[in-house]
């Protein structure tokens, strides 16, 4: 399995959020055109805000057109945050062709750097961590923690401890995720000051208890 296909997977547990899948272009066209504008009105107004009407009298479709692919509100959330995470995954696999990784920390740094990226230019992508509460029952992040892990494991090896490992990587998207999504907060290009402690905290978190792991695989 390929590096891409480590990062780009799906779990085939997770429930579908589009009420109808698209198989035309036609189609998948017209559930984008709604998902765009969903995305403008979650950066314009904040998640909370978002209706089903709302979304169609931007979109520029009716009611029904929105119905058609969602229930209710919360699955169009669902859905956007889907498309946010497939589409920063899409990018950790298009930087991880082209990065040469000298050790795993690389890992980590791009997938911190392409992350802030989404904050700036990914329209919607705050939704990722904004609607968690309302999302809650849907779990992402540990998912992609444990391909990050496989990852890591294919690429370095090492006497790397894999569940270990998973968690720590867990807990630090966690940590990283927070700082960064209060960052563009703050700041629609992402305040300095957060970002780089973001990234701090995260290295310091690592290494303390990953830190023998790493520097083995490191010097392998």
């Amino acid at each position: 399995m390929s590096n891409v296909d480590l990062i780009l997977g799906a779990d085939p547990s997770r429930k579908r959020a589009v009420r109808t899948e698209p198989t035309q272009r036609r189609s998948s066209q017209r559930l984008d055109a709604l998902l765009d504008a969903a995305a403008e009105i979650v950066d314009e107004s904040g998640f909370e805000r978002l209706t089903t009407q709302m979304v169609a009298e931007r979109a520029g479709a009716s009611i029904g057109t929105v119905y058609r692919y969602f229930p209710d509100r919360v699955a169009v959330l669902h859905a956007l945050r889907d498309r946010s995470v497939r589409r920063f995954r899409e990018r950790v696999a298009e930087e991880l062709e082209r990065a040469d990784l000298e050790t795993w920390w690389s890992i980590i740094d791009l997938s911190f750097d392409v992350c802030a990226g989404m904050y700036r230019d990914e329209p919607g992508f705050s939704v990722v961590r904004g609607a968690q509460r309302e999302l809650a029952e849907d779990d992402v992040e540990p998912e992609l923690a444990h391909r990050m892990a496989r990852l890591i494991e294919v690429e370095f090896g090492g006497d790397i401890d894999a569940e270990e490992l998973r968690f720590r990587l867990g807990v630090a998207m966690e940590l990283a995720d927070a700082l960064i999504s209060r960052a563009f907060d703050r700041d629609e290009e992402g305040d300095e000051r957060y970002l780089e402690e973001a990234r701090r905290l995260v290295h310091d978190y690592l290494a303390e208890h990953l830190g023998a792991a790493r520097d083995a695989s490191n010097a392998a």
